[in-house]
């Protein structure tokens, strides 16, 4: 079952104002040395975001980036508007540095990540996504290209899927859950959603349902995880990010989940503390801090939004800003 009402009905962003007000100041610096500013959607999805920076920043040219076809083209039908200075991308956000390339960008301002499954792929019911629909058992955000979500569950080994679930989904029932798998497989494909859910409702204990969401929840994040790739997409591109801005630039992003935080985390913290060994004695200027941060930990949504945007709950947001040249490049404003 699809979706047809406007895209500017369907998708409510994520901290969208607090996004945007985070780059008003990299943007500012742009324009005040004289160029025009360059800012990039890193996951498009339905265009949201980007509306709003377009909307906000009316000088400043922007490159969304999404793997998803489909939310490219309703993604360029919301910004039709804005067509004159968008480029809209079909590729994966680790691949930052060759789109930039390509599109002759020799750095940018502010990079926008909202990561994790986008609204889009929830609602689209036949993508399956969702464990509330029954759908076949796709979980691509590409579905041109890669494995299925029915391959996996089909086709891995008993030790792989117990790995994925456990540290993809941090279930704690990832044993019993990949041996219901392959128990069932042996009588007939799971092709489904709803097959799948019911044979993990088969072995999660109730009382855990009733205390920890659906039960096949955290199960169908690793799966989707897997899929896509995700983390180990994530771990290359946000390193990449902070390697495309310029000095004075910044970047946003907001994670759904402790993996995805972590990663985040981890990335921009070394850029915000010294390099310099241990005990010595003077901090040399390749050892300075290239980052900082904008954040105080993560920032959450607050209630009011929360209630408006329910997907907006789990949502954390970091950002920094670059202030030297880092270790790799040396990009200057």
């Amino acid at each position: 079952m699809r979706d047809d009402r406007p895209t500017g009905e369907r998708h409510v962003p994520v901290l969208r104002d607090r996004c945007v007000s985070l780059l008003v100041p990299s943007v500012q610096a742009a324009e005040a040395a004289g160029r025009r500013a360059v800012v990039v959607d890193a996951t498009l999805g339905m265009g949201g975001h980007s509306e709003s920076m377009l909307e906000r920043f009316p000088d400043t040219h922007l490159v969304g980036i999404d793997r998803d076809t489909e939310a490219l083209a309703l993604a360029g039908e919301r910004l039709a508007p804005f067509a004159g200075r968008t480029d809209l991308v079909h590729a994966v956000y680790d691949e930052l540095p060759e789109v930039l390339e390509d599109l002759g960008i020799d750095g940018v301002d502010g990079i926008l990540f909202d990561l994790g499954v986008s609204s889009l792929q929830l609602d689209e019911r036949d993508r399956g996504f969702a464990y509330s629909y029954d759908a076949p058992l796709d979980m691509r955000m590409d579905t041109t290209q890669g494995i299925t979500a029915a391959e996996v569950v089909n086709t891995y080994a008993e030790a792989d899927l117990l790995r994925i679930i456990r540290t993809w989904g941090e279930e704690k029932f990832a044993g019993r859950i990949a041996t219901a798998i392959v128990r069932a497989r042996t009588e007939r494909s799971l092709r489904t959603t709803s097959e799948l859910v019911e044979v993990i409702r088969g072995v999660v204990p109730a009382a855990a349902a009733r205390t920890g969401g659906h039960p096949a929840k955290r199960t169908f994040q690793a799966l989707r995880i897997e899929v896509n790739e995700e983390l180990s997409v994530l771990e290359r591109a946000i390193p990449a990010a902070v390697d495309s801005i310029r000095i004075g630039g910044r970047v946003v992003a907001m994670s759904y989940h402790s993996l995805e935080d972590r990663i985040v985390k981890s990335a921009f913290t070394a850029g915000t503390k010294s390099s310099a060994p241990v005990g010595f004695p003077v901090e040399l200027e390749e050892h300075k801090a290239y980052l900082r941060s904008l954040t105080r930990g993560t920032e959450a949504p607050t209630p009011a939004e929360v209630e408006e945007n329910p997907r907006a709950a789990s949502a954390r947001l970091r950002a920094v800003e670059r202030i030297k040249a880092g270790p790799i490049d040396r990009k200057t404003t």
